[in-house]
């Protein structure tokens, strides 16, 4: 995969099936899996095998209409119900992700608008939805990079967190936009990775595809960052967000809190990509924000030939925490660049966007 391929997730040729790189296995096995079924898809999900927040917008447009192509019924009741009940079982995957939710609420308003014309029609216009999904992703990503440039310099040195490069979008990613758009007009930045315990998503993914790409990388564990801060490797901190309240706290991969704090500590810059519909306007802050719990067994065996940690240890397994919105220097969206106060600068966008 270079990293302006965006064919890490697909429609197989005949429609019937999604196709996705299986990211649990990356580095070390590069493997396509076709789904077609509402468990495969939600499986896919919560096994990170499809991951990132823009990523499960775009996969969430492609599943609803191959689901759809697969009912067994030309009742439109029936259809509906079906529809609204694969939908929300594939929300239930991951809580906190906002985009996840954006893109299944985008597909059941095609179909609500549509049913009447019949269902051939109702298809035809799911299948256009989840494309434009896509290819809205690909120009939005490209458009953080730009507005991301404006933020950063040659040679910057950069530290990320977690995964939100092209595997996690497609073609640019949001986090990772700017380097790869630098890379495109001769800017080049030093990449410094974050592991990102306890998935390790930093040193599989963010790692493998930087690396693939060029990018001048060092891969850190993730308590070490205090120490590059202090080394003045750091120019700026650059993460995604999975969902951003409407005062400016964000949800990131567990981690990301810390290294706001240590960032404004050394006064370096923080900043978040996301796209415009990462902001949840109807949460009023991150304490309202959902943290998804995980299995102990990923802290305690999973990367390890032998059990590394006592049996029937207790353990806490949050896959995301909240970002203040006072750590954050700006949030670069599809729309441009952020600054605080973040609130009223997100009231005033949605009014614009809305045409209110």
């Amino acid at each position: 995969m270079k990293y302006l391929d965006s064919d890490h997730i697909r429609l197989s040729d005949d429609k019937n099936t999604v196709i996705i790189l299986d990211q649990s296995l990356l580095p070390s096995r590069e493997e396509y899996k076709s789904l077609s079924t509402v468990n495969e898809m939600y499986d896919a999900i919560k096994r990170l095998e499809v991951r990132g927040a823009p990523l499960l917008g775009i996969f969430a447009g492609y599943s609803m209409y191959v689901l759809a192509r697969h009912y067994d019924t030309k009742d439109p009741i029936e259809f509906g119900k079906r529809f609204h009940e694969d939908s929300v079982y594939l929300n239930s995957s991951r809580p906190t992700a906002v985009n996840l939710s954006w893109a299944l609420n985008r597909m059941e308003k095609v179909f609500i608008e549509n049913i009447a014309r019949g269902i051939p029609a109702v298809l035809e216009m799911l299948e256009k939805e989840a494309v434009m999904i896509h290819e809205e992703d690909i120009a939005m990503c490209r458009r953080m990079g730009e507005y991301g440039l404006t933020l950063l310099s040659d040679e910057d040195g950069l530290l990320t967190h977690c995964n939100a490069g092209a595997l996690a979008a497609s073609r640019y990613g949001t986090q990772l936009s700017p380097v790869y758009l630098g890379l495109e007009q001769g800017i080049n930045f030093r990449l410094y990775v974050d592991e990102t315990r306890p998935l390790l998503q930093g040193a599989r993914l963010t790692a493998y595809e930087l690396a693939k790409a060029g990018v001048d990388t060092t891969l850190l564990c993730d308590n070490m960052a205090n120490y590059a801060m202090s080394q003045g490797l750091i120019d700026a901190v650059i993460v995604g967000a999975d969902r951003i309240a409407s005062n400016g706290d964000t949800a990131n991969k567990i981690g990301t809190s810390q290294l706001s704090v240590l960032a404004k500590e050394y006064n370096i810059p923080f900043y978040v990509f996301a796209p415009y519909s990462t902001i949840d306007m109807n949460i009023g802050s991150g304490d309202d924000i959902v943290i998804e719990e995980r299995e102990p067994e990923e802290v305690t065996t999973l990367w390890y030939k032998n059990r590394m940690a006592p049996l029937g240890i207790n353990v806490l397994n949050p896959a995301f925490d909240v970002t203040k919105a006072e750590n954050i220097t700006a949030i670069i969206t599809d729309k441009g660049v952020i600054k605080p106060p973040f609130a009223e600068k997100f009231t005033e966008l949605f009014k614009k966007e809305n045409n209110v």
